[in-house]
C-alpha cells in the first residue's frame, strides 16, 4: 500500500531510515482513548471551501482538507464511542484580557476576534460534539499535555494508548504525540484523521512520526484492530 509520504523521499532515505531500524510497530496496549487536536471552526472553517478563501475569515484555517479528515475522524469516534473508550477533546482559545504572544505559535494571530474565549471559531465542529462525559481542555501550547490534566485524566482510567487526531499535523499533532511518547504511552496516529495547511508539510510529519515515535496506521486498519481488541477482553 502506497503511503502518503513516499512521493516525498528518494531512494537514499529510504535505504537510510529502512538500514536504521526505525519505524518498527508498537501496536496497542490494553486500554486506548481518542483525543481530539483542535478540530475546531478556527482551523477548519465553517464548511469545506478552499483554504484561499477560508482564511479570509479565520486566518488559522486549513481549508478543504480539514472536512475531508473530520469524516474519518468521525468515523472513528463512532466506532471508539461504541466500544466504551475515553474521548477528550482540546481547543485553542486567546484570552481576551491578556497578551496572546506565543499561544500555540509564535506571533499573537490569537488575538484574532473569532479566535478569542468563547467565540465561534473556538467551539469544537458540530460534526464531532463532545458527548457527555468527554473532556474538552482548553489549552494555550501545542501539546494536548502542556499545562493541562490530560496526563492525570488517563491514567485515572488506566489508559496505555493513545490515539491522536486532529490538526495541524506538523504543530499540535505532533506536539502532542511526542509528549505522549514521552509519557511512555503507545501512540496511534490514523493517517486520514489528521490535517495541515500544507501537504508536504503533512505528508514530512506523518513520516516522521512513523518512524520514530507513533503507528500511523490507515483508519480502517486501525478500526479493526480496536474491534479485535475489544473481542478479546
Amino acid at each position: 500500500m502506497n503511503r502518503i509520504w513516499e512521493a516525498y523521499l528518494d531512494e537514499r532515505d529510504k535505504k537510510v531510515y529502512k538500514r536504521a531500524g526505525l519505524g518498527t510497530k508498537m501496536g496497542i496496549g490494553q486500554k486506548a482513548a481518542l483525543v481530539i487536536v483542535d478540530v475546531q471552526y478556527g482551523f477548519t472553517g465553517d464548511s469545506p471551501e478552499e483554504i484561499e478563501t477560508s482564511i479570509q475569515r479565520y486566518p488559522t484555517s486549513c481549508g478543504e482538507s480539514s472536512w475531508t479528515a473530520i469524516k474519518h475522524i468521525k468515523e472513528l469516534l463512532d466506532t471508539v464511542r461504541e466500544l466504551g473508550l475515553p474521548v477528550f477533546y482540546t481547543i485553542i482559545e486567546g484570552n481576551p484580557s491578556y497578551s496572546n504572544d506565543r499561544v500555540a505559535i509564535k506571533g499573537n494571530i490569537f488575538d484574532h476576534p473569532l479566535l478569542l474565549e468563547g467565540e465561534k471559531g473556538t467551539q469544537v465542529v458540530e460534526e464531532l460534539k463532545p458527548q457527555h462525559g468527554e473532556l474538552v481542555i482548553s489549552k494555550k501550547k501545542p501539546s494536548a499535555f502542556f499545562g493541562t490534566p490530560l496526563s492525570s485524566c488517563l491514567t485515572a482510567q488506566q489508559v496505555d494508548t493513545v490515539i491522536v487526531t486532529g490538526c495541524t499535523t506538523s504543530g499540535c499533532v505532533r506536539a502532542t504525540v511526542i509528549d505522549a511518547f514521552s509519557h511512555n504511552y503507545q501512540v496511534v496516529v490514523p493517517e486520514e484523521c489528521s490535517f495541515d495547511r500544507g501537504i508536504t508539510s503533512h505528508a514530512i510529519n506523518l513520516f516522521d512520526m512513523q518512524q520514530k515515535y507513533a503507528d500511523v496506521l490507515p483508519v480502517n486498519e486501525l478500526i479493526k484492530e480496536l474491534a479485535c481488541l475489544k473481542a478479546t477482553v
